[in-house]
């Protein structure tokens, strides 16, 4: 059996300090719905997305929640959890339902809201998904992570300070058009390095920022799928895990999760990295994306950021990344894995605000924590 995207729809993200986690859950879920022209009575089961809502606003079991407030009762209803990863992960249960023969249609959404909480309590709860005892215990942050990530990864590859600050530059670039972007606006090199230095060597605008957000999709099965305009079909994916401790890898320069979740993803689809027209990767920060590039087997070992400088990730170039300015420009973490699979699906319609020309295959690339889990998904304009 084959599994199609056939809806999607997703709030802006930013400080969005007029509207609930309720809210914006069903403002993604009432777009998708639109998008796909279904009512909420065709859909059969639901699935969400959601790091810390108990944190971040107090509100657990929000997959009933979710589903009662939708008027989707008495639907069953699943809340997914995997720190950033949560989306995709959702959206992996969801198919497997649909491909067990248990579903027909089914909505996967992702949500957080996140700036209800000082900046310091948001750091607080984005660190409890690393390792309590050894990293977040002592004050380590994901900031301070991911840095000891880059320092090693520039040591050992030669990645100067400057070529690490095109990643930020060019999603911001790219972010441009894309109206539910958190950040519109274009940045320099200049203002990467000169920002605020959060942990060295990373900078404020080498980091995602806190959002607030939510996206949601519909899928089906094929002989239902068939009957849509513009399904985009699912052929492969891979889900791996590592240690949740970064002292724990065996290597701070890649993300071994992602590097097998990669590979069972290309073997299930049946393509190689160089089939790929374009591709939303966790760019949590800068450093993430260029081995994101690496992991993905879009470029050697040491290799990604001549990416960057030939132009070949942006858009217009040989495999646009991040045609929608990516984590950089919105992070609501629970919904991330459902807003990359958002710009897939948008791209292979012909109808994304960045169109890359002739975009047949599409890849989203899902992270948790600094690399715990990993989730590939690839997707097809063809294949029913």
């Amino acid at each position: 059996m084959k599994v199609a995207v056939v809806g999607v729809g997703q709030t802006r993200m930013g400080e969005i300090w007029e509207k609930s986690l309720r809210d914006l859950s069903l403002e993604a879920g009432s777009l998708a719905l639109q998008d796909a022209g279904l009512e909420g009575k065709d859909i059969e089961a639901l699935f969400i997305g959601n790091m810390s809502a108990g944190r971040f606003i107090g509100q657990e079991h929000l997959g009933a929640l979710m589903t009662e407030q939708a008027g989707l009762l008495p639907i069953p209803a699943t809340r997914c959890e995997a720190a950033c990863a949560s989306g995709a992960l959702a959206f992996r249960k969801a198919l497997f339902s649909i491909l067990s023969g248990h579903h027909e249609i089914v909505m996967v959404g992702g949500a957080e809201k996140m700036t209800d909480l000082s900046t310091g309590q948001a750091v607080a709860t984005l660190a409890s998904a690393g390792d309590q005892e050894w990293e977040s215990h002592i004050g380590l942050t994901f900031a301070g992570l991911y840095a000891l990530m880059a320092r090693y990864y520039m040591e050992k590859y030669g990645l100067t300070r400057e070529e690490l600050a095109l990643v930020p530059v060019k999603n911001h670039m790219h972010a441009m058009k894309n109206p539910y972007a958190q950040y519109r606006y274009e940045i320099t090199v200049e203002d990467v390095i000169n920002s605020p230095m959060i942990s060295d060597p990373l900078r404020l605008l080498d980091c995602s920022p806190i959002s607030d957000g939510a996206a949601a999709i519909i899928i089906a099965g094929e002989k239902v799928a068939k009957k849509f305009s513009s399904p985009v079909w699912f052929i492969g994916g891979g889900h791996a895990s590592d240690t949740v401790s970064l002292h724990g890898r065996k290597s701070l320069s890649s993300l071994s999760a992602a590097i097998k979740a990669a590979e069972i993803a290309y073997r299930q689809a049946g393509v190689k990295p160089k089939d790929i027209d374009m591709a939303e990767v966790h760019d949590c920060f800068s450093i993430a994306e260029i081995m994101a590039y690496e992991d993905l087997g879009f470029a050697p070992k040491g290799k990604g950021k001549e990416l960057l400088i030939s132009g070949e990730t942006k858009i217009g170039g040989r495999m646009p990344v991040n045609t929608d300015g990516g984590l950089k420009v919105g992070h609501p973490v629970g919904a991330t894995g459902i807003k990359q699979i958002i710009e897939i699906v948008r791209q292979l319609r012909g109808k994304a605000c960045n169109q890359v020309r002739d975009a047949k295959i599409g890849l989203a690339h899902n992270v948790g924590g600094s690399g715990a889990t990993a989730i590939v998904n690839i997707f097809s304009r063809e294949g029913g």
